[in-house]
């Protein structure tokens, strides 16, 4: 009971709430340790058992406590799951709260009806041929016409993941090194992770790659590079023309990165408010790029377009027909009709603008409380904070939920960040912000 008392500054739910979160982080409380009752703690620290429970709801919010009834409260085990490490992280403790600011996916409210796309589906799912091309002719030609470059050969795959994945395995193989961003996307780690591949971090600025700190890693003779054109997750950096050209410069001048291959993952599309952008302007030779329509359209369509050299993406297709041969056409029927439907782009258009106008309206009020924040692209902020874990909680306390920043650095650093979806954010954002800036230690005023 001391080790609580000690720790703990300020008798309210916040202070009690972030007081053992830094016990848990710091390993002082060892997972499956049992935690004083709320009845013993209140006695001690002389408030209500009200001011306690709602401590220990913050932290089971946050996934650090669990509640086993009358056996008592416990320090939650590290959980063990079909996710990988940084995905299972990101995943966070599903309970309930307020507002979940956590979870990277765009507003349901937002995302264009699917009525009358699934109005002109067949209503049996035939196919004329199972070694028929994989991209129906239609959506192939509005894929065509929209594609940031001209490039040799375009196809559909089950989601940007997908995508990503299938690239890899053709270009990089176990030992190999492939440049990432930092901070750059968890999922992206594990991937390299699982292959067997070094990862070569490299930092990304307001403009996408640092060149310099890319030129550095060329010189390693990577495999491949992996990055996000516009609306990087987590920092909601977009990529300026003149950047991509610049990093299309020096890594064609590279002799130790000859045969480096780029996979650009475009993932929010049509909701970004950046010109689009890729490296296959200058190197279309050199680059696969993937086109997801996840954010802008739905995660559940599990679909996304990815273009690029015939030979790369012929062996793409072709691995794909030994495994799901095909993404669903009617998936692809559905999203040639959202493509084209005036409807469903009003929809998608809207959408882009309330996205940016919540961006704005968190950078502006965050800049407010002293926390300037530049204004991100796409649905995610990310935010300085003066501790992670105690962050988490304070906002947990509050009702609000965000993930850790951890999950994204591909190098350890000294900083702290978590990562909003400001893309979920209610109209009145005033109240979320004061409540972020407090959470990051930004002193009241």
């Amino acid at each position: 009971m001391q080790l609580f008392l000690d720790e703990i500054e300020q008798a309210t739910p916040a202070g009690i709430a972030a007081a053992l979160g830094r016990l848990i982080s710091s390993g002082r409380l060892a997972p499956g340790e049992r935690l004083p009752t709320v009845r013993e703690l209140a006695g001690e620290l002389g408030v209500s058992p009200a001011t306690v429970s709602h401590a220990w709801q913050a932290l089971s919010s946050a996934g650090l406590i669990v509640s086993r009834g009358r056996s008592g409260t416990f320090v939650r085990q590290p959980a063990t799951s079909w996710l990988p490490a940084r995905t299972q992280s990101l995943a966070g403790h599903v309970s309930d709260t307020r507002l979940d600011l956590s979870r990277g996916t765009p507003d349901p409210a937002l995302l264009p009806a699917l009525g009358p796309a699934l109005s002109r589906v067949s209503q049996r799912a035939m196919t004329p041929s199972y070694q028929a091309v994989p991209v129906i002719p239609e959506l192939l030609t509005v894929l065509t016409g929209s594609w940031p470059y001209r490039c040799e050969s375009i196809t559909v795959v089950d989601g940007a993941l997908d995508a990503i994945s299938r690239s890899l395995e053709q270009v990089a193989r176990f030992g190999d090194r492939v440049i990432v961003e930092d901070p750059g996307f968890p999922p992206f780690f594990d991937l390299l992770d699982q292959m067997g591949i070094e990862r070569l971090p490299v930092a990304v600025d307001a403009e996408g790659i640092v060149p310099g700190a890319f030129q550095a890693a060329l010189a390693s003779g990577p495999a491949a590079v992996i990055l996000q054109p516009r609306a990087h997750n987590p920092t909601g950096a977009s990529m300026s023309a003149e950047r991509a050209k610049e990093l299309a410069r020096l890594l064609s001048a590279s002799s130790r990165a000859a045969n480096t291959i780029v996979i650009e993952d475009d993932h929010s599309g049509a909701i970004s408010t950046s010109p689009d952008v890729s490296l296959g302007s200058w190197l279309p030779e050199r680059v696969l790029h993937v086109r997801s329509y996840s954010k802008s359209h739905g995660p559940d369509l599990r679909i996304a377009a990815l273009g690029g050299p015939a030979a790369l993406v012929d062996r793409i297709v072709a691995r794909r027909m030994l495994g799901p041969g095909w993404t669903s056409r009617m998936l692809q029927t559905i999203l040639h009709e959202l493509l084209t439907d005036g409807a469903s782009m009003a929809q998608v258009n809207e959408a882009r603008h309330v996205y940016f106008a919540r961006q704005k309206a968190l950078a502006d009020a965050l800049t407010g409380f002293g926390l300037p924040l530049p204004r991100a692209d796409g649905i995610n902020a990310w935010v300085p904070v003066a501790d992670e874990r105690d962050a988490i909680v304070r906002l947990a306390a509050s009702g609000i939920r965000v993930a850790g920043g951890s999950p994204f650095l591909a190098s350890e650093r000294p900083e702290a960040f978590i990562r909003v979806t400001a893309g979920a954010l209610p109209d009145d954002v005033l109240p979320v912000a004061q409540a972020i800036a407090a959470a990051a230690g930004v002193p009241a005023t």
